[in-house]
């Protein structure tokens, strides 16, 4: 767990996030955040864009488009050192 920072709460039930984490969280001014109750506690979050999102998704098909190209690589590998093997039955 991370460093604990205490904030008062406002009258109006208003509090400040410490600016270290909403850089760290790229959080600013006019930003919607997700606030929500989990396991008895106050759960504030950033929510995922759709951009954020569809980058997550592009990052994936990457990483499996390079997985798929290193599985070539060794299928003709293996094919190159074994030679013809007899089909699965």
């Amino acid at each position: 767990m991370g460093e604990v920072k205490k904030r008062r709460v406002g009258d109006r039930g208003q509090i400040t996030l410490p600016k270290e984490l909403r850089e760290e969280f790229d959080i600013g001014g006019g930003d919607e955040i997700e606030i929500r109750k989990e396991s008895g506690k106050i759960v504030i979050e950033k929510p995922i864009t759709r951009d954020d999102l569809a980058a997550g998704y592009r990052a994936r098909a990457d990483q499996l488009r390079d997985l798929d190209e290193e599985m070539d690589g060794v299928s003709q590998e293996a094919d190159e050192y074994l030679g013809d093997v007899p089909e699965w039955e």
